[in-house]
Formats: C-alpha cells, sequence, structure tokens
C-alpha cells in the first residue's frame, strides 16, 4: 500500500483555497474555528485553571500538550488513536468527567480536517448511512448516561480487553483480511458502539479495529472513520452544549487550545503518511498502537478495579 500522494503540494493548496475548494476550505475551517475560539473565550490568567480543580505545574501542562501533539501526529498517520491516547492520560490528572467533555473539541476539528484533506465526501455517505445513524444513535445515549453516570473505570477496562483480543487476532492470523466482514448488521453494531463509548467515555477502538479487517486501502480507511468519527463528535458537542450543562464556555475554551497545539502533530502525522510504505508496515503500525493503549488503559483501570 502506498499512498497517493506522497508530497505535500502548498502552491496548489493556496490555489484551491482561493478558487473556495471545499477541501481546503473545510480544512482552513476548522483549523481557524479552534484557533478563534481559544482566543476569543479566553478566561484570563487567574482563571486559567479553575474550571479543571486541578493542580497543574507549568511541567505537567507541558508535558500533557506534547502528548496532544504526538496523539496529533497518530491520528494524522492512522485516522485514530488521539482520544484513545489522550484520554486515559489526561484522566490521571482531571476529573475524567470533564477529559471526556473538553477533549470532544480536538477531534472534531481533526476529523473535519481529514474528511476534507482525504477526500471523502458524499460517496461514502450514500454507502454507509445505516453506519452514521446507528452512530448518531449510540452517541446521544452515550452523553444522556455522562450527564446522569459518572465515568468509571469499567468501560474503559472492558475497551481495553477487547484491544487486546483483537490485537491478539491479528498476529495469530497474520494480519488476515476478512472481507465478510463489512457486513452491514455487523457495520452497524460497531458503529452503535463507537457512538456511544466515544460520548460515554471518550473511549471507541471498535470501529477502527472493524474497519482494519477488511480496508487495508489508507486514504478510504482514514476518511471513513473521520467521517464518521465527525459526525459522532458534532452531535456530541450539539447535545452537550444545548441540551445539558456539560460543556461550558471553560470547557470549551480549553479543549480549542488544546485542538491548537494537536494541529502541529496532525500536519506532521497526515505528510508522513503520504509518504510511500507498504501495507505490512501500516498493519504493524496500527496494530502495535491498539496494544500500546490496551496497555495504557489496563495502567489506569486495573488498579482502581482490583488494588
Amino acid at each position: 500500500m502506498s499512498a497517493s500522494e506522497p508530497t505535500v503540494d502548498i502552491e496548489q493548496f493556496l490555489t484551491n483555497l482561493r478558487a473556495f475548494r471545499y477541501r481546503e476550505i473545510t480544512m482552513v475551517g476548522a483549523t481557524l474555528l479552534a484557533i478563534v475560539a481559544s482566543v476569543v473565550l479566553f478566561p484570563g490568567l487567574e482563571n486559567v485553571d479553575q474550571g479543571i480543580q486541578s493542580d497543574l505545574s507549568v511541567g505537567l501542562l507541558a508535558g500533557l500538550m506534547l502528548v496532544a501533539v504526538v496523539g496529533g501526529v497518530v491520528k494524522g498517520m492512522t485516522g485514530f488513536g488521539y482520544s484513545l491516547i489522550m484520554t486515559p492520560i489526561f484522566a490521571t490528572v482531571i476529573d475524567p468527567t470533564v477529559t471526556v467533555v473538553v477533549l470532544a473539541i480536538p477531534p472534531w476539528m481533526l476529523n473535519a480536517f481529514q474528511i476534507a484533506e482525504t477526500g471523502t465526501g458524499w460517496s461514502f455517505v450514500r454507502e454507509e448511512w445505516s453506519l452514521l445513524v446507528l452512530a448518531i444513535v449510540g452517541t446521544v445515549i452515550g452523553v444522556m448516561a455522562l450527564a446522569t453516570f459518572s465515568a468509571g473505570p469499567l468501560v474503559p477496562f472492558v475497551i481495553g480487553l477487547v484491544l487486546l483480543g483483537y490485537v491478539a487476532f491479528q498476529l495469530v492470523q497474520n494480519f488476515v483480511t476478512v472481507e465478510e466482514a463489512h457486513h452491514p448488521l455487523a457495520l452497524g453494531t460497531a458503529g452503535l458502539s463507537q457512538g456511544f463509548l466515544l460520548a460515554f467515555a471518550n473511549l471507541g477502538p471498535l470501529l477502527p479495529a472493524y474497519f482494519h479487517t477488511f480496508e487495508r486501502d489508507a486514504e478510504r480507511y482514514i476518511g471513513g472513520l473521520s467521517m464518521v468519527l465527525g459526525t459522532i463528535f458534532t452531535v456530541r458537542i450539539v447535545q452537550m452544549a444545548f441540551f445539558t450543562d456539560l460543556l461550558t464556555t471553560y470547557r470549551f475554551w480549553l479543549g480549542s487550545v488544546i485542538a491548537v497545539v494537536t494541529i502541529v502533530g496532525l500536519l506532521g502525522g497526515t505528510y508522513l503518511r503520504r509518504l510511500e510504505f507498504d501495507e505490512r508496515t501500516f498493519n504493524w503500525f496500527v496494530v502495535c498502537l491498539l496494544f500500546v493503549i490496551s496497555l495504557n488503559i489496563f495502567r489506569n483501570t486495573v488498579p482502581a478495579l482490583f488494588l
């Protein structure tokens, strides 16, 4: 497998932007929205850490921002992994519910960018409309659950087990591609679960793992995931902002700041993905990433559940 555009043509990008092509407008618009929100909603220096109720040192804050950049690189290369990396780490220093709410903002920007960057459009919507509908249903249920219950360690722990099982399956089967996996019922179930888990715990590895069993084209794999994830995060943000008290102005600002930092990693990861690499390298990268994420989830959930 190799990417179709191994280099970045900045001149062509600017030409398309001046011509108001939707892909370039969407990428720039998503980025500018995060930048503008981080500036306009700035709460003042004295209130920077008031909304998270956590004593963050300068060093720890810098470390969290570095994690955001790394998450952006991974997202740019594989189309997923940002929330799976960020959530367990941020939840160790910030209230888990606040973490889930705040980290809804950066993925929205990332997925809007990648929908345009990969050229994913109405053709995917027409082919996979049932997946998108069920993902929306799962998201609505997940936000309602988050507004009612606290996101505890049990759900992430179960997700970690699922991830570990998938990694073992792929390694034993030598990265098998299961063509029959693209079944409407199974795909819809994965979409429903993905929407619920992302809304409730900000952890949704099921759809990336499911897609990986039958889709090996990097652009379609990443574009399809971004379309589904972008839809989920859009519904999440709208529901949290207008139908619950979860998304406060401060949380929206903090999420936007993290999104701005993440842009650096996203651009780097996008460039790396466009370099030529073979299918087996892509498989190893995805599976190793899922394995590391499962270990990180266990690191944060096992002590809380069993010790």
